[in-house]
């Protein structure tokens, strides 16, 4: 019998396949192990900020992969703070308000390295509430089942933020992708982060009923690499009970 990983794995390798074999990919390729970029990402950026979630939001949290680069770019220009984790979680989280980034910058500031340039690193627990939430996706399905490249970032990201109090269950999670990457189905497990609204160069699609989101991190869950890899999470766990429990969320 095929295992959930397995399915999802080759529902992943379909997606890069037939991303590359199309040419609808784009710069970094191969899109093979990538949150992919694709053509018509600023398209899909573009219908995304006219939404309503994400007019009215002044905080938006946007994953730092290639294809959320027009994402951040037009937060940046229409005066959001950006909430920006590094790459694998490995230095935490970024902000980057655009307030303190000169005009001509802001393009610079929406890459990976101007980030880092421009950004603040923050503690989550010091950041500010989020009201929209944007993540990369491989593939998504019409019931907001979404597949990351197969590491998890996607998961902890959120978990952090949401065992922070920073992002709740009502906080709207948003993805997009090329028409190609909706596929019919995909297994969900527990700790999967599921998406509200898809947004691709074509159209909008938004997930009705809205599927239920992680609630924090699955520590028995974590492969014990990330620990080595992401001093964040060694933080959190080395909080003594007493102050932890002035800085999560008591739902």
């Amino acid at each position: 019998m095929t295992s959930s990983k397995e399915i999802k794995n080759l529902i992943r390798h379909r997606i890069w396949s037939i991303l590359e074999e199309r040419n609808i990919a784009k710069f970094p390729r191969p899109v093979y192990g990538r949150i992919p970029n694709f053509v018509g990402s600023e398209v899909a950026a573009q219908r995304l900020a006219e939404l309503e979630e994400f007019r009215r939001a002044r905080v938006v949290k946007v994953n730092p992969d290639a294809p959320q680069q027009p994402v951040r770019l037009l937060a940046l220009q229409q005066g959001k703070i950006v909430v920006m984790p590094t790459p694998r979680l490995r230095q935490g989280f970024l902000v980057i308000d655009p307030r303190k980034v000169p005009r001509d910058r802001i393009h610079e500031a929406s890459t990976i390295k101007g980030a880092f340039r421009w950004g603040v690193f923050v503690d989550p627990w010091s950041l500010p509430k989020i009201d929209l939430v944007v993540v990369g996706s491989v593939a998504v399905d019409l019931k907001g089942s979404r597949l990351g490249k197969g590491e998890g970032y996607g998961e902890l990201e959120y978990a952090i933020l949401r065992m922070f109090c920073r992002v709740d269950e009502s906080t709207p999670v948003v993805t997009t992708v090329h028409d190609v990457q909706i596929v019919d189905a995909i297994p969900r497990e527990k700790h999967d982060l599921t998406v509200d609204i898809v947004v691709t160069p074509t159209r909008v699609l938004r997930i009705t009923p809205r599927p239920p989101k992680p609630s924090g991190i699955l520590w028995d869950k974590l492969d014990p690499k990330k620990f080595e890899e992401i001093p964040l999470l060694r933080r959190i766990r080395e909080l003594d009970e007493k102050h932890l429990s002035t800085l999560i969320c008591k739902e």
